[in-house]
């Protein structure tokens, strides 16, 4: 008699066991997929918010890259003296004080797009202390001329990075 109250209990318990194991499957997928969603919107919230300061840093990337085309650079910045020297450091150092000013928004653009900034900044400060050496630059005026010259004939590093950006601010929309 002990066997059969058994199996009695057994199956009466078996729809309770069925019943929950179902019941802990649902509720585990039900919070898993909450979860999910909660996470989506928290990241689409954090989008929205955070897009306009991504666009925001393209932005000033892009003007940062403006202001260091050589062209334009020599145009905004004049020499003090006739000494190509002092016009050379003069030249590099408002480079630097852009970059520095905009340190900052490497946090918002990606490394690829930070480390072409700093190359096109590099090698525009490069192309400076390059057309400095010439024998023909002798006073800041004819450095101005060589350097404009050398833009002439080949595209600012710049334009380069300029172009980057662009592209990249393309694949977020």
């Amino acid at each position: 008699m002990e066997i059969s109250r058994i199996f009695d209990l057994f199956f009466y318990a078996l729809p309770t066991v069925i019943t929950g194991v179902i019941a802990f499957y649902f509720f585990k997928e039900h919070t898993k997929n909450e979860d999910g969603r909660r996470r989506f919107l928290l990241k689409k919230d954090l989008q929205v918010n955070a897009m306009p300061l991504r666009l925001q840093a393209y932005e000033r990337m892009a003007l940062f890259l403006e202001r260091i085309t050589p062209s334009k650079l020599l145009i905004r910045v004049p020499p003090i003296s006739a000494n190509k020297e002092d016009y050379e450091a003069l030249l590099i150092q408002n480079i630097e004080q852009e970059f520095e000013h905009n340190l900052s928004q490497q946090i918002y653009v990606s490394d690829k797009c930070w480390n072409i900034v700093t190359a096109s900044k590099n090698a525009t400060i490069q192309l400076i202390r390059k057309a400095s050496l010439s024998d023909k630059a002798g006073t800041a005026d004819r450095l101005r001329e060589i350097v404009l010259t050398e833009m002439m004939e080949r595209r600012a590093p710049s334009d380069t990075a300029l172009s980057f950006i662009k592209e990249e601010v393309s694949e977020i929309w």
